[in-house]
């Protein structure tokens, strides 16, 4: 099958890989004292922060309460249902360009140009008053950043975390990750509508402050993981700047995708 998969023969040192990895995650005793492991602190950060960051955009309250949040900013009633189905169509077609772009960009650029773009639509909203006869450009600027949404954040917060989980630690690493994304989701939306009272416009720039955070954090904590096997992800935490100093020599295993690695760096 995985010479089918790969179209070659030369399949050894991956399949080889494979079987040292369920070996490795056989051994393990109990998924949920694994993952509190030193050694797998780059793991249990990355499937607790980015479902956080991620209901921390604001994309979640905004869909949600669509409606209500254009009437708030000056719409009429049947203009309010009707942008809110234009911000819907446009977060369904943008997540389609994800898919195409997501392995031919890779992971980390979509994230870095979706927090720009979502960051420049927020401040834009967020700074000065906006009055009716700007109603336009309000629903422009929301689109845009729910497009920015929906081709990273969006799928990329449910994709990421799935990709860097060895299989030992994959079922705590994925329960988290989605623990973490609805208690968020619920906290933000209970809030929303005091925020969206007392703050107006300032409730973007709360959310564009964020996306700043989220962005660096992105920048300089999150490895690329297009084209990584996930047995061959301690390689990738092993290499980095920060991540590396938890991941001891014999936690990394396999060889078969250090060259894929190496170019993928390069």
């Amino acid at each position: 099958m995985l010479k089918k998969i790969r179209g070659t023969d030369n399949v050894d040192e991956e399949f080889q890989d494979l079987i040292d990895a369920t070996h490795a995650a056989m051994r393990v005793d109990g998924q949920w004292s694994t993952i509190l492991k030193p050694e797998y602190r780059p793991h249990l950060a990355i499937c607790f922060l980015v479902p956080f960051f991620q209901q921390f955009t604001g994309i979640n309250v905004i869909m949600f309460y669509a409606p209500v949040l254009f009437k708030t900013l000056g719409f009429g009633d049947d203009a309010s249902l009707m942008s809110a189905v234009i911000t819907g169509l446009v977060n369904v077609f943008a997540t389609f360009i994800s898919i195409l772009a997501v392995d031919r960009l890779g992971r980390r650029a979509l994230f870095l140009e979706g927090g720009i773009q979502m960051i420049v639509s927020q401040v834009r909203l967020g700074v000065g008053v906006m009055s009716k006869a700007d109603s336009l450009l309000v629903l422009i600027l929301i689109c845009f950043y729910v497009a920015a949404f929906a081709w990273s954040w969006g799928p990329l917060g449910w994709l990421v975390p799935s990709e860097i989980c060895p299989l030992e630690i994959r079922s705590a690493g994925q329960a988290i990750n989605v623990a973490v994304n609805m208690a968020f989701t619920f906290i933000i939306g209970q809030f929303f509508l005091t925020m969206l009272c007392h703050m107006k416009f300032g409730l973007f720039l709360f959310f564009a402050c964020w996306v700043v955070v989220m962005t660096l954090f992105i920048y300089f904590f999150l490895p690329e993981t297009k084209n990584v096997p996930i047995e061959e992800m301690n390689n990738v935490w092993r290499k980095h700047w920060f991540w590396g100093q938890y991941i001891p020599d014999d936690a990394v295993i396999g060889t078969a995708s250090s060259t894929k690695i190496k170019d993928m760096e390069a």
